[in-house]
């Protein structure tokens, strides 16, 4: 029995009146993901719990099952993502330039990542002057991965235990780096925050005296003064996908940190493309995983829901959706011709629209689908209709205990065939031998 997760990122949202007071999944028109609902067991889904809002890359790891005191860190997911060199025992964080204005000693941050444009020489040469620092024996080297996004790789006797300096909210101060609370290395934290506090002020000051500011003075562009940093995180070796879950798994998405992810947890990546046709793309993934026979749980990702979230328009993340569930339709017709589909559609994280969150912490709604699983009623697939099905609220790693159980591959509790506790009935285990 093979298992096909498609995961439409930030599909969940909140009710909005220009919508006469339904959320954008309600106002689309999804007839492929409402046959799927009508096809199985439905419910609500968080990664964590409700009310916590999550990334994407955290709210993946505690799908997949995995304990958020060992998630390795964004910047480390990137790095890997993007073939960024590093060791084992670096720190990788994210870093962008940022915008910011001066209140006395304290810099206000007056533009975010997004709103930091220009040719790439421009801000090329800008990443170049900051891309080297050392200072205590403590060193920095910036990695440019995108227009206006970096990894910065600390190495050194350096600790992922630090906070961020980027509040994420324009008009608010930027944060001093500090060791967190209770970490389990506080001398080498501290060491950490020190030298990167140090090396963040040394990169405004060359930044705010480089000839490519001056030029985008000159422009009417903003300042990118400042190099934020947040999301820090060091090379945690977890359990290898196929061993914790016994199916070999992949990955099919388009971006970088998904790469890293599916690199770091041992699933096999497909590279896919983006288009200016959703649906299609959909399509594409939804394809290559029906006709995959060498893996047997398949994660298909896009992107779209929550970038077009991010526009601010629930009318056009509405709109997204019903493109989205145009791709759809392939899999619910294999699902009702093939017996050998266990089917489950969800969401990360919920994403509003009209918010000064990035994310936010309401579930999202879950369908699961296949020849094993129950049919509840449900009509509907959206956060309302699959409130009352019968999966309930499903919470991080029960999403996949549910998915093995309904593909018959569950092991009794307490059974134990080989020296660890697992989840899956193992295909090799030691055999007895007759003295």
């Amino acid at each position: 029995m093979k298992i096909i997760l498609v995961l439409l990122d930030g599909l969940g949202d909140r009710s909005y009146k220009v919508l006469d007071n339904r959320t954008p999944l309600q106002a689309a028109y999804t007839p492929n993901l409402d046959r799927l609902a009508q096809l199985g067991s439905n419910g609500l889904f968080h990664a964590s719990r409700p009310g916590r809002c999550l990334p994407s890359e955290t709210a993946h790891y505690f799908l997949f099952g995995y304990d958020p005191e060992f998630f390795p860190g964004r910047g480390l997911l990137e790095a890997v993502g993007y073939d960024v060199a590093f060791r084992d025992e670096d720190v990788l964080s994210l870093a962008h330039l940022s915008g910011v204005c001066r209140e006395k000693n304290v810099p206000i941050l007056t533009r975010g990542r997004k709103e930091i444009s220009g040719d790439e020489s421009g801000l090329g040469n800008l990443y170049h002057a900051i891309r080297n620092y050392e200072t205590g024996g403590v060193r920095f080297r910036l990695e440019k991965t995108r227009q206006n996004d970096a990894i910065l790789v600390m190495s050194g006797g350096v600790s992922p235990f630090i906070s961020d300096s980027d509040p994420m909210v324009t008009g608010m101060p930027l944060a001093r780096v500090l060791p967190l609370t209770e970490n389990p290395e506080p001398a080498k934290a501290g060491r950490t925050a020190l030298a990167l506090n140090e090396y963040l002020s040394w990169c405004h000051r060359v930044l705010t005296d480089h000839e490519a500011n001056r030029t985008r003075a000159a422009k009417g562009l903003p300042p990118a003064n400042f190099l934020v940093t947040q999301r820090s995180g060091r090379r945690i070796q977890p359990e290898p996908f196929e061993q914790k879950w016994g199916l070999p798994g992949m990955f099919i998405a388009s971006g970088a940190i998904f790469k890293g992810l599916a690199r770091e947890l041992g699933l096999a990546f497909i590279q896919a493309k983006d288009s200016d046709d959703p649906g299609e793309d959909l399509r594409e993934r939804i394809g290559i995983a029906l006709a995959d026979d060498t893996h047997g749980f398949i994660h298909v990702h896009t992107k779209v829901p929550d970038e077009a979230a991010h526009k601010g328009d629930p009318e056009g993340k509405a709109a997204a959706v019903t493109a989205l569930d145009r791709g759809m339709a392939d899999l619910a017709e294999a699902l009702e011709s093939r017996d050998d589909l266990i089917v489950a559609v969800t969401a990360d994280h919920s994403t509003p629209t009209v918010s000064a969150l990035i994310h936010s912490g309401e579930p999202v709604p879950l369908t699961i689908a296949g020849p094993n699983v129950r049919r509840d009623g449900v009509k509907n697939f959206d956060e309302i209709s699959a409130a009352p099905g019968c999966l309930g609220l499903l919470r991080g790693g029960e999403l996949m205990l549910m998915l093995l159980n309904y593909a018959d591959r569950s092991v009794l509790f307490g059974h134990r065939l080989g020296p660890a506790e697992r989840s899956s009935m193992p295909e090799k285990y030691e055999t007895f031998r007759l003295e």
